[in-house]
C-alpha cells in the first residue's frame, strides 16, 4: 500500500511533461527575485554610483512586483492544473478516500514541486548573480570588479515568498476540493455547451460598446497631459472595460456572424479553429483580458525605459549645452581654467555678456494671461562664437528657447501662441518686441536665470541701454567651457565638483547630470527588461496550460476525425489556425494598446520612441511564437498518438 507521500512522488513523475514549463517559469521568477534581493542588500554597486540613484528602493519595488507576478501566475496555473486533474481527484473519492486525504495528497505534491523550484531558484540565482551585476554595470557605464557572495538575507526572503505561494495555492486547492461535488469533478473537463447563439441585439450593442470604449481610450491618449490624473484614469478604465467586453462578447459575436455567413457549413479547418474558440472565448474572457493588459503594460514599460536610456545624452545636452558654466563669477572661472590647464585638459572657454530684465510675454489667444516674468536676453553673435547651432535673428525679433516646453503642455497648442509680442516697461514707456517662435532646447545651461531669449547683439545693446536703471535689471557675464574629450571631461567634472560646487547654490555640469540620469535610467531598463521577461514567460505559460487543457477536452473529436479518414496534416491545419488566433489576438491587441499608451506617455520624453518600441515588440513576438510552437507540438503529439492507436 502506497503512502500519501509515495503517491505524490509517483504522480509528479507521471505528470512531469505537464509540469516542466510551470517549473521553469516558477524557477526563473524566483531566481530573479533572489538576484534582485541580493543586489538590494549589496553595498559594493551602490558605493560606485551617485547618491541620487536609489538602488535600494528600485530593487525593493522590483521585488514586490515580482511577488505579485509570481502570485498571479501560480494561482492561475494551479487553477488550470486542478481543473485538468478533476477526474483523478474524483476517482480518489469514488474509491473511498476522504477529502482530507486528497487535500493532504495535493498539498504534499504542491510543496514538493515548490521546494524543488525554490532550491533550483536559489542555486541558479546564486550562479547568475555575477552575470546580472556585469549587465547592470554595463548599463550604468561603470567600470570595476564587484564580487557578489551568497546573500543569506536574499535566500531567507525568497523562502518567505515560497511559503506565501504554498499557503495561497494550498488554500485554493482546499477551497476547490471542498466546494466541488463528485459530479462537478467528473464533468469539469467537459466542453461547455455554448452552441446557443448570443442574443443578436444585446450582443451587437455590447460588442460595439467594447470597441467604442477602446476607441475612446485611444482618443484620450493624444491629449492625456491636459488634466493628467483624470484623463489617465479615464483612459485606463475605458481600455480595461473595452478589452474585457472585446473578449467576452465582441470576438464571440464576430465568430457567430462568421458562422452565420457560412450557413453553418464551416468545413474541417474552421471546425477545428473557429468552433472551439466560440465555445471557449466567453469562458476565457478574464484570462485573455489579463494577458492582453499585461502584454500592453510590459511592452509600454520596456519601450519607455529603453527610450529614456538611449536618449540620455541627447536629452541632457538639450538642457545643458555647455559642459560647465559660471555666472558672474570671474575669479572662480579663471581659477577653474587654470586648474584644467594644470591637469593638461584641453578646454574651449568663451565669455557671453547677457542682460536680465523683467517683462511680459503676451498670449494672443488669451489677453488676460498677462504675467511679468524674468527674461534673459542672449546675443546670437557671441553664442555663435562658442559653437552654438543657431541663426542670428533680425534686429527687433526674438526667439524663445525652452528645453522643458513639452513638459508644460502640448507643443502644437503652444505653437499657436507664436508669433507674439514681448512687452517691456522702461521708465513709464512701453516697448514691444516680436517673439517669432519657440525652440525646444536651451541655449544657456539650465541653471541660468529667466526665460532664455535669443536676439541680435544690436537688439540686446538697445535693450540694455533702455532698461538700465529699471527694477531687477542686471548685466550677466557667463563663462562657458567645453571639453571635447570624454575621458578628460570626466576628470574635469570631478575637479569642478570637488572645488567649485557648494551646497547652498544649485549648479549643474553636463557630465555629472548625464551620469546621474544614465544610472537612473540604466537601473530602470534593467528592472523593466527582466520584469517584462517574467511577465512574458508567465502569460505565455498560462496560455500554453489553457491550450493543453483544451487539447485534452478535444481528444475525442480528433479520434472521431481520424476514424472518418482524416490524416494528421489535415487535422493539424485547423489546430494551427486556432493557435494562431489564440496567441495573436492578445498579442496584437496588447501591442495596439501599448502603441497608444506610449503615445500618451511620450510627453515625458522628447526623443523618438518608435525604434525602442519596435525592438520590444519584436522580442515579445518571438517569445510568444516559441510558446505557440510548444502548444502546436503538444497538439501534434496527441493527434499522432490517437492515429497510432487507431491503426492498432
Amino acid at each position: 500500500m502506497l503512502t500519501v507521500f509515495e503517491l505524490a512522488l509517483r504522480s509528479m513523475r507521471q505528470n512531469v511533461k505537464h509540469y516542466y514549463l510551470y517549473f521553469f517559469a516558477l524557477n526563473f521568477s524566483m531566481s530573479l527575485y533572489f538576484v534582485f534581493t541580493s543586489l538590494q542588500h549589496d553595498q559594493a554597486v551602490q558605493n560606485m554610483t551617485y547618491p541620487s540613484v536609489d538602488f535600494f528602493a528600485g530593487f525593493q519595488i522590483a521585488g514586490v512586483m515580482l511577488i505579485i507576478i509570481v502570485g498571479i501566475f501560480s494561482i492561475s496555473a494551479n487553477g488550470i492544473f486542478l481543473r485538468r486533474r478533476s477526474r483523478e481527484i474524483g476517482l480518489y473519492q469514488l474509491i473511498g478516500l476522504s477529502k482530507g486525504w486528497v487535500a493532504r495528497y495535493l498539498i504534499i505534491e504542491n510543496i514538493l514541486i515548490g521546494l524543488g523550484a525554490l532550491l533550483a531558484a536559489i542555486i541558479f540565482g546564486a550562479l547568475i548573480s555575477r552575470l546580472f551585476v556585469l549587465i547592470l554595470l554595463n548599463l550604468l557605464d561603470l567600470e570595476g570588479i564587484v564580487e557578489i557572495g551568497f546573500s543569506v538575507p536574499a535566500a531567507l526572503k525568497t523562502l518567505m515568498v515560497y511559503l506565501l505561494i504554498i499557503v495561497i495555492t494550498s488554500i485554493q486547492m482546499i477551497w476547490r476540493l471542498y466546494r466541488s461535488t463528485l459530479i462537478d469533478l467528473f464533468q469539469a473537463d467537459k466542453r461547455p455547451d455554448l452552441d446557443k447563439p448570443p442574443k443578436a441585439v444585446t450582443s451587437a450593442i455590447f460588442a460595439l460598446l467594447g470597441l467604442a470604449l477602446i476607441g475612446y481610450g485611444y482618443e484620450l491618449s493624444g491629449h492625456i497631459n491636459k488634466q493628467l490624473f483624470v484623463n489617465a484614469l479615464l483612459m485606463l478604465g475605458s481600455i480595461v472595460a473595452g478589452t474585457f467586453l472585446l473578449f467576452r462578447i465582441t470576438i464571440r459575436w464576430c465568430f457567430y456572424q462568421f458562422r452565420k455567413h457560412k450557413d453553418g457549413h464551416l468545413g474541417l479547418t474552421n471546425s477545428l479553429s473557429v468552433a472551439p474558440l466560440m465555445h471557449h472565448t466567453k469562458a476565457n474572457a478574464n484570462s485573455l483580458t489579463l494577458i492582453t493588459l499585461l502584454s500592453a503594460m510590459t511592452i509600454t514599460m520596456i519601450s519607455m525605459a529603453y527610450s529614456f536610456y538611449y536618449s540620455v545624452e541627447q536629452e541632457t545636452r538639450r538642457d545643458l549645452p555647455y559642459d560647465f558654466m559660471f555666472e558672474n563669477e570671474r575669479q572662480e572661472a579663471q581659477s577653474f581654467k587654470k586648474d584644467l590647464e594644470k591637469e593638461g585638459i584641453d578646454v574651449k572657454h568663451h565669455v557671453v555678456e547677457a542682460v536680465l530684465t523683467m517683462g511680459t510675454i503676451l498670449n494672443p489667444n488669451d489677453e488676460s494671461d498677462k504675467f511679468e516674468e524674468s527674461l534673459l536676453w542672449l546675443p546670437a553673435e557671441q553664442l555663435k562664437q562658442t559653437g552654438a547651432d543657431i541663426n542670428i535673428p533680425p534686429d527687433g525679433e526674438v526667439i524663445l528657447y525652452n528645453a522643458g516646453a513639452s513638459l508644460a503642455g502640448d507643443l502644437d497648442e503652444q505653437s499657436k501662441r507664436y508669433p507674439t509680442k514681448i512687452e517691456l516697461e522702461q521708465h513709464g514707456q512701453t516697448v514691444m518686441y516680436t517673439l517669432r517662435t519657440l525652440m525646444e532646447r536651451n541655449i544657456m545651461n539650465l541653471d541660468a536665470p529667466g526665460n532664455q531669449l535669443l536676439v541680435s547683439e544690436a537688439t540686446m545693446d538697445e535693450i540694455a541701454k533702455e532698461m538700465a536703471g529699471t527694477p531687477d535689471y542686471k548685466k550677466i557675464r557667463f563663462d562657458t567651457y567645453q571639453v571635447p574629450d570624454k575621458e578628460e571631461l570626466s576628470k574635469a567634472s570631478s575637479l569642478y565638483n570637488a572645488k567649485y560646487v557648494s551646497d547652498d547654490q544649485l549648479t549643474y555640469d553636463f557630465y555629472t547630470q548625464y551620469k546621474e540620469v544614465l544610472q537612473t535610467t540604466g537601473l530602470l531598463i534593467f528592472i523593466a527588461a527582466f520584469l517584462g521577461l517574467v511577465f512574458l514567460i508567465s502569460t505565455g505559460s498560462i496560455l500554453y496550460f489553457k491550450q493543453m487543457t483544451e487539447a485534452e477536452q478535444e481528444k475525442q473529436s480528433f479520434k472521431t476525425l481520424r476514424q472518418l479518414g482524416f490524416d494528421v496534416n489535415m487535422i493539424m491545419k485547423g489546430i494551427i489556425r486556432k493557435q494562431a488566433i489564440v496567441f495573436l489576438l492578445p498579442l496584437t491587441i496588447g501591442m495596439l494598446h501599448s502603441i497608444f499608451a506610449i503615445k500618451a506617455a511620450s510627453f515625458m520624453i522628447r526623443s523618438n520612441t518608435m525604434f525602442p518600441a519596435s525592438i520590444a515588440m519584436t522580442i515579445y513576438t518571438v517569445i510568444y511564437f516559441v510558446f505557440a510552437l510548444l502548444t502546436i507540438r503538444y497538439y501534434r503529439n496527441i493527434v499522432k498518438t490517437l492515429c497510432h492507436n487507431h491503426h492498432l
